[in-house]
């Protein structure tokens, strides 16, 4: 992980063994008082007996629905007395949130498991509805720090641990290796967005797409991958709780992205998945998920190369977010049934199955241990994503942790990138409008 550890401190996870401490990253705010999960207590689960049947809820990222059949089938070979029922919760981490958040309000049937996105399980944690994992975690033995560390640390607050990855991702700097070739460029992605600069106009001129490079569709994407371009910078959406997204760094780094579209005219804005128009030939070169990685792979007509985000003019390097989902345990259901979810949740991230689901996605293996020799021979594409995750930075206060700030940054780049929106007004009413939501939403939850 990049060195920001002034936002989330170093945890000693207890109960969790030795290897926990060593998980020393990215935790987070402190947080504590009376409002939600603030100083929720370790549950326990002695003399508790595992329930017959929990359901899981899923909206089976990477399309991964054949593989968690998979690994629901092995998991019943091993543990019969406990059923695993796969439920389509939603066909997005947006749509499983909100199916969440209803039944938590109607306190209706709740699952045992359930997929939580980067953006959303910060406000379970802060309204206690999921359970801290650690004395699940001592009980079954789930060996926690056998798991990525910039991965794992990022479901851990207050000392506790909220979740444990599941479907997890960088984005990757997807490009068309026929057409870097016919422009006479290096096989390579750009070490920064000025030399992609340069390259554009040989690659506009030689491939015969319509754009040299294409930004992500910006709803649900624009605040995540738009981080690099604003790290690249000096700026970002947020520093801290501090929102700093109006910077002069930040502006800069937007009117740049803006130019590129109507100044230089090489860049464009995906209308729905940048993957497909990658992969369909509309541009030379994306970010995307590495959760796309297999299917540009496999529809793609052209040799794909894949590589690191590019750097900026102020940082080259750590300007790479994670991001994706991991797995969460409610708390509005029996320790019966959360014991029963738990035992499904260590055999669903244990190595062998990461490594399947993996191979299956294209997403990260979560678990250091996991052999992905076999992955990597079929796709060393995967290799790459791989070994991003040491130079991966912690993602923006604002992006991940204020309710409904990704949907607002998205408002902002459309205007900024779609409509030729003012970047510098357009940024300070994001300002306003994300410090709202922390004075709001989020800072009354938090310790002061």
């Amino acid at each position: 992980m990049a060195n920001n550890l002034g936002r989330r401190h170093f945890l000693g996870l207890a109960g969790a063994g030795a290897g926990a401490a060593a998980l020393a990253a990215c935790g987070g705010p402190s947080t504590g008082g009376g409002t939600g999960a603030s100083g929720a207590a370790d549950i326990d689960f002695s003399g508790v007996k595992p329930a017959s049947s929990i359901d899981f809820w899923t909206n089976h990222p990477g399309k991964s629905q054949d593989v968690e059949k998979a690994i629901i089938e092995k998991f019943q070979a091993k543990y019969p007395e406990i059923k695993v029922n796969l439920v389509t919760a939603g066909a997005n981490y947006e749509e499983i949130a909100q199916k969440f958040q209803t039944s938590q309000a109607a306190k209706s049937a709740l699952p045992g498991l359930v997929v939580l996105s980067d953006v959303w399980w910060f406000r379970y944690y802060t309204n206690g509805n999921i359970i801290p994992l650690n004395s699940l975690i001592k009980q079954l033995d789930i060996k926690v720090d056998d798991f990525q560390k910039s991965l794992v640390a990022d479901y851990q607050y207050a000392d506790k641990q909220w979740a444990l990855p599941y479907g997890r991702s960088t984005p990757l700097f997807y490009y068309n290796k026929d057409h870097f070739k016919a422009a006479g460029l290096p096989d390579r992605a750009p070490k920064t967005w000025q030399e992609f600069a340069e390259w554009a106009p040989k690659l506009k001129a030689s491939s015969g797409a319509q754009y040299a490079y294409i930004y992500p569709a910006l709803a649900g994407y624009a605040g995540w991958t738009l981080q690099n371009n604003l790290w690249g910078w000096g700026g970002s959406w947020s520093n801290e709780w501090t929102i700093n997204c109006d910077s002069a760094e930040s502006v800069e780094a937007l009117q740049w992205a803006q130019d590129s579209i109507y100044k230089d005219k090489w860049a464009g804005v995906s209308s729905k998945e940048a993957a497909d128009d990658f992969a369909a030939g509309i541009t030379s070169a994306t970010i995307a998920s590495t959760g796309s990685l297999l299917g540009v792979l496999s529809s793609a007509k052209f040799n794909v190369g894949v590589g690191f985000l590019p750097g900026g003019p102020k940082k080259e390097t750590g300007v790479c977010p994670t991001g994706g989902a991991g797995l969460g345990i409610p708390s509005g259901v029996s320790k019966e049934v959360q014991l029963a979810a738990a035992t499904f949740l260590k055999f669903m991230t244990e190595p062998e199955n990461t490594a399947a689901f993996s191979a299956a996605t294209g997403y990260m293996p979560t678990r250091t241990s996991a052999d992905m020799t076999a992955v990597l021979a079929k796709t060393p594409q995967i290799k790459t994503a791989i070994d991003q995750l040491a130079v991966t930075h912690v993602q923006d206060n604002a992006r991940v942790f204020l309710p409904g700030a990704d949907q607002e940054m998205a408002k902002a780049a459309a205007k900024i990138l779609t409509q030729q929106g003012d970047v510098k007004a357009t940024m300070t009413e994001l300002k306003s409008t994300l410090e709202g939501i922390y004075t709001k939403d989020v800072k009354p939850k938090l310790k002061s």
